[in-house]
């Protein structure tokens, strides 16, 4: 039945014989045994069997509400309101790909235009495009329009950024042959400037996040700013956009950049995916032509009528790829929406009580982990704290999963320097008891551990 519903499959001997190839064995014949798998698939189930079956194994699964989780380090369990979802199903909104045709897609571009606006009146730059694949993505987009406009090729971070960002920072630079150069923290767990000074020069960019991987404000974010100015280099924010109705749009201190992820707004965490990467930039034509990625513009049709277009297209498949800005072929519209929705339903004393009360959350959750165990560094932590303990981390989650909690994540093998560290975050949905659970937890933990 199968081979019906395969393109071209009354064809397979001509084909193969076109390319020389008396059989498809004879085709793959170089892939080594080890590698190689032959699909024996089972035979076809009823769809109501699949559905039992399925419903089985995700009947497995724990929900964060269920199992209290402290588990950060970028992906948060936020609350997104009910009308989220729905407004998202809407037809005219329910698909992840740009909409090319602009005549016949007036709303989604509108909405689009609208996430726009709102990301940057949040972060304090003009210009914002309709958002990439994720916060990694648009660093190492960041990390590449840096170079081309100053025409260098080191591109300077914190040492303290999360492995997976600096995983597809790597992956990103190492074609173009960028230099990533990391700049030590101090013992406040935040930028050393005098590391700084020095790697700053020669630089494209200087990235730094607010708050940064430990969780903690950087107290010098502007004077980081100067170093990199004074070196003639971009400056680079990063940011939790939950954070800016408490914080200072990074606009207002000097960056150039602005990358993050919009996905903390309307979007679940849903295994880690799908995201959706903020990338904004200020009102220069230099950085305007630089950007990678669409950007949704508002003008009129032939009859003087307000329409919304794609513009700036001097990128990905409607150029030559070579002279392409970006070849990031592709956004984030679904998710852009979502997070445009949550924004706008939160308005400003929204998002000003969300930064609250996570401010408070995580304070709360400080001062009562440090009966237990040690936060090595001092400042103001939103969401992410740092704990160090003196007995293995590993032994610690393992028992705490036991007791139904999910506690952070292990920071060992990515900075040893730390020893038997974790990364806890709170959000606005933790609860006071769940933090007191935990706390409770960690210290019978650990008590049975000395015994």
């Amino acid at each position: 039945m199968g081979k019906h519903y395969i393109p071209n499959s009354a064809h397979k001997e001509e084909m193969l014989k076109e390319i020389g190839f008396s059989s498809i064995d004879e085709l793959f014949s170089d892939v080594p045994k080890e590698v190689s798998y032959e699909f024996n698939l089972p035979k076809g189930k009823s769809e109501y069997e699949v559905f039992l079956e399925m419903n089985e194994m995700l009947s497995k699964n724990k929900t964060a509400l269920e199992v209290p989780t402290f588990l950060g380090a970028g992906t948060y369990f936020h609350y997104v309101p009910a009308h989220v979802k729905y407004l998202i199903e809407r037809s005219e909104f329910l698909t992840a790909y740009t909409p090319y045709q602009a005549e016949i897609s007036q709303g989604m571009l509108q909405a689009l235009f609208e996430y726009q606006s709102l990301i940057a009146e949040l972060v304090g730059l003009e210009v914002v495009n309709a958002s990439m694949y994720d916060w990694g993505t648009a660093l190492g987009e960041a990390a590449l329009m840096a170079a081309r406009v100053t025409k260098k090729k080191k591109f300077v971070v914190p040492k303290h950024l999360s492995p997976e960002k600096k995983s597809v920072l790597k992956t990103y630079v190492d074609g173009p042959g960028l230099e990533i150069e990391y700049v030590d923290w101090n013992e406040n767990g935040q930028m050393d400037l005098e590391d700084l000074k020095e790697k700053a020069q020669g630089a494209a960019g200087v990235y730094v996040e607010m708050p940064n991987f430990f969780g903690l404000i950087e107290e010098d974010i502007a004077e980081i700013g100067e170093i990199a100015h004074e070196n003639k280099a971009l400056f680079v924010v990063g940011v939790d956009p939950t954070s800016l109705g408490v914080l200072d749009a990074p606009g207002n201190y000097g960056a150039d950049i602005v990358i993050g992820e919009a996905a903390h707004f309307g979007n679940p965490m849903n295994f880690g995916g799908p995201r959706a990467g903020i990338f904004a930039v200020r009102n220069d034509r230099k950085l305007i032509r630089q950007m990678p990625g669409r950007i949704i513009g508002m003008t009129k049709d032939a009859d003087g009528k307000r329409a919304f277009v794609m513009t700036l297209q001097t990128r990905e498949q409607h150029i030559r790829r070579a002279k392409a800005t970006s070849n990031i072929c592709s956004n984030e519209a679904l998710v852009a929406v979502a997070a445009a929705i949550h924004i706008a339903s939160l308005g400003p004393k929204g998002l000003k009580r969300l930064g609250e009360v996570i401010l408070k959350n995580t304070a709360y959750f400080k001062k009562r982990i440090s009966e237990v165990a040690e936060i090595p560094f001092n400042g103001i932590n939103f969401k992410d704290v740092l704990v160090k303990f003196e007995v293995p981390y590993d032994v610690i989650h393992e028992r705490l999963l036991e007791k139904n909690i999910h506690g952070g994540y292990y920071l060992k093998q990515h900075f040893p320097e730390l020893g038997e560290s974790a990364l806890f975050a709170v959000t606005e949905t933790t609860r006071k008891e769940w933090i007191d659970a935990l706390v409770e937890a960690i210290g019978e933990i650990i008590g049975e551990a000395e015994l």
